[in-house]
């Protein structure tokens, strides 16, 4: 089938590899483009417009070990096709899109290189025009020396494209290059382009994602920054490199060859500095790339990209495309709304949940089960105030190394002061105000904005829940709640509120079964927990219940009620997951996907070395009654000869026996029979005695 003359219909887009980072965020942007109209407009206009717009329709292929992620963007999907195949689809398309950007093997390379040569050798048989575009990388300008040395303002230009020096290992990148361009300079049914990409970000975050994850995972107080860091590194966001693509097609400009880069001037250190800014604790520290390759964190190939060192000019696409730019200004500069991508593209949502009951009833432990679940952050006021006091004597103590500035150190001394006043005059306790501002410090941290929270017990008042949530920001204020509600800080407040729910017998019984030294340290014991289950009744007949202030703000709490039938919680811990959901916290990037699941392949990594026990245990059985069976054959050849052995002893005496003794002995028995003594045994002996004298 051949490409469509009709220009009003949709275009037909094939592009490679679509179970790849780029190519599959490149068709996701072709997708859902009007034909012309940018992604942006197409967005904003998408809910006016109520005719049926022209879109491209785009077609893709992926590898055999396609890990089935969402392909609805696409029209048409082939999984690995023979080249008869692909050469067949590649026909029946208008524009043909090969991306090597990301990984330039032998394979992909040798496959484009083929598909522009046979398009050009069947030009002549196409109905319409065709258009090849070859999405290539800036790592086939590696090398390339700047203009003038000394004028740092005179970049490497993509119009003066024939200047550029590729890394060592990307030359296959340049010589691929060369031929699209050899074959764009002769007249034909076929247009081709080259667009050499920088490197790519957004959404995934792609070969940027490790610095992401670490961050958002708090896991280490620092980033790692591989090699030196100052490298200057070429780069655009994939959808502006989806809108260099667009508009090429669209456009059909002259120039055959574009630089897709932004405009950004950030070294490697720069961008991560500022993921983990945004994003982690704000510290960095340096290692060698081969301890990135030794670690995992990075592909040597990744490596050899990330130490590009170059500035680089995109005039062809500044001066002849009409481009609607996402990043123009770079990473760096919109670290903010690429970290929001970033949590949204891996939904990567905290999750805040409030559990509250009476003294007793098992809140603790509903919490520790709850945070192992989701892998989230308990919280709780004991807890909480230890760690603030641990993490300003650490800051105190880090500060003498310069690890925390003097500014900081000062801050943490006056806060460490007023805690240990506060506590010597109170006999140990903090006041309400300074302990609901660590907990509010400690809900602001990253860990908990990252991950999420469960809040133990806490708060426990109407009073206490606007100490700690209200906030003067009212466009955070939902216009159906009642006006004496005030607004609350939506980012620290829980989604999700439990109630757990018991009869004052039942708790009652349930602490005299304690034991007594379990009772005293959660301070249970009788008069104790009388005087605290008291205390909590009154809260819940207030006027206004910490209960209310969700209420008020559309966020309603779950009662659960306790059972006796239920003594480890299972049943608690369902429903409250039942009610939350799925975890919500990092998932596996695109790459892991595709290299299967972690949790699968341990276990059948456990599988299989179970199965080599067995073999080995059933090998060892099998060994040990071959030797018990040879030991029980030899025992009986031991026990025949020892046999053998004692009866050719016995027989000497037997012949003595049957010559000497026995005949004597039969004759003087024959007389005993005859003669009839009293004394039988004394015959006997006389007998023999007198016969042995003869």
């Amino acid at each position: 089938m051949e490409s469509n003359t009709d220009p009003n219909k949709p275009k037909r887009v094939f592009i490679n590899d679509v179970d790849e980072f780029s190519s599959r965020n490149i068709a996701k942007f072709l997708s859902r483009c009007e034909a012309g109209k940018t992604f942006e407009e197409e967005e904003e206009g998408e809910e006016a417009s109520e005719e049926p717009s022209v879109r491209f329709q785009v077609v893709g292929t992926v590898s055999s070990s396609a890990c089935g992620e969402e392909t609805a963007f696409l029209r048409e999907l082939y999984v690995s096709p023979t080249r008869d195949d692909l050469f067949q689809l590649l026909l029946e398309c208008d524009v043909v899109v090969y991306n090597v950007s990301e990984s330039s093997s032998p394979q992909q390379v040798d496959e484009a290189s083929w598909a522009v040569t046979a398009l050009h050798e069947a030009a002549e048989s196409f109905k319409a025009q065709k258009m090849f575009i070859l999405v290539s990388s800036v790592m086939g300008w590696a090398s390339t020396a700047p203009k003038d040395p000394s004028n740092k303002d005179e970049l490497p230009s993509d119009v003066e494209f024939w200047k550029r020096r590729p890394h060592p290992r990307f030359k296959s990148l340049n010589t691929l290059e060369k031929v699209v361009i050899r074959l764009s300079k002769m007249k034909s049914k076929l247009k081709c382009y080259v667009v050499a990409a920088g490197l790519q970000y957004g959404l995934e975050e792609n070969i940027f994602h490790y610095f992401f994850k670490v961050s958002w995972m708090l896991e280490t107080p620092e980033v790692p920054v591989f090699g030196q860091g100052t490298n200057h590194i070429p780069t655009i966001h994939v959808f502006d490199l989806g809108g260099v693509i667009q508009n090429i097609i669209q456009l059909k400009p002259k120039s055959k060859y574009f630089l897709a880069v932004d405009k950004s001037k950030d070294t490697l250190e720069s961008i991560v500095e500022s993921i983990s800014d945004v994003l982690g604790f704000g510290r960095v520290c340096r290692l060698s790339m081969e301890e990135a390759v030794a670690m995992k964190a990075l592909k040597p190939q990744e490596t050899d990209r990330l130490s590009i060192d170059l500035h680089l000019d995109a005039a062809n696409v500044n001066r002849l495309l009409s481009l609607n730019w996402r990043c123009q200004s770079g990473l760096v500069q919109n670290m903010e709304s690429m970290v929001q991508e970033f949590k949204d593209s891996r939904q990567l949502q905290p999750i805040r949940i409030c559990l509250l009951g009476p003294p007793a009833v098992g809140k603790s432990t509903v919490a520790e089960m709850i945070c192992k679940h989701y892998k989230i952050h308990r919280i709780s006021t004991g807890k909480i105030i230890k760690e603030k006091i641990s993490q300003l004597k650490e800051t105190l103590f880090r500060s003498q190394t310069g690890y925390f500035s003097a500014e900081a150190a000062a801050a943490a001394q006056e806060e460490l002061e007023k805690i240990n006043q506060s506590m010597e005059s109170s006999q140990g306790h903090l006041t309400e105000g300074q302990v609901f501002k660590i907990l509010q410090d400690k809900l602001n941290s990253k860990p908990c904005r990252n991950q999420g929270f469960v809040l133990d017990g806490l708060p426990e008042t109407f009073s206490q829940a606007s100490m700690l949530f209200s906030t003067e920001d009212t466009e955070s204020r939902d216009s159906d709640v009642e006006s004496r509600a005030p607004g609350y800080n939506k980012i620290i407040t829980p989604d999700y509120v439990f109630s757990l729910e018991a009869s004052d017998d039942f708790l009652t019984e349930r602490v005299r079964d304690l034991p007594q030294g379990g009772a005293e340290e959660a301070q249970l014991e009788q008069d104790e927990l009388l005087s605290r289950l008291s205390r909590y009744r009154r809260l819940q007949e207030a006027e206004e219940t910490v209960l209310d202030f969700f209420d008020f703000r559309e966020i309603h709490s779950e009662h659960i009620e306790l059972s006796a039938d239920d003594p480890e919680y299972v049943g608690v811990v369902k429903r409250i997951t039942e009610v939350v959901g799925l975890p919500k916290n990092y998932s596996r990037s695109f790459e892991e996907h595709k290299e299967g699941d972690p949790l699968k392949k341990e276990a059948e990594r456990r599988q299989v070395l179970a199965a080599e026990r067995r073999r080995r245990k059933e090998a060892a059985l099998a060994e040990m009654a071959a030797q018990h069976e040879a030991w029980h054959r030899g025992m009986q050849e031991v026990q025949r000869q020892e046999k053998e052995r004692l009866e050719a002893a016995a027989l000497p005496l037997r012949i003595y026996l049957m010559e000497f003794v026995v005949p004597t002995i039969t004759e003087a028995m024959t007389q005993c029979c005859a003669l009839k003594p009293d004394d039988p045994v004394d015959f006997l002996a006389e007998f023999l005695l007198k016969n042995e004298e003869e």
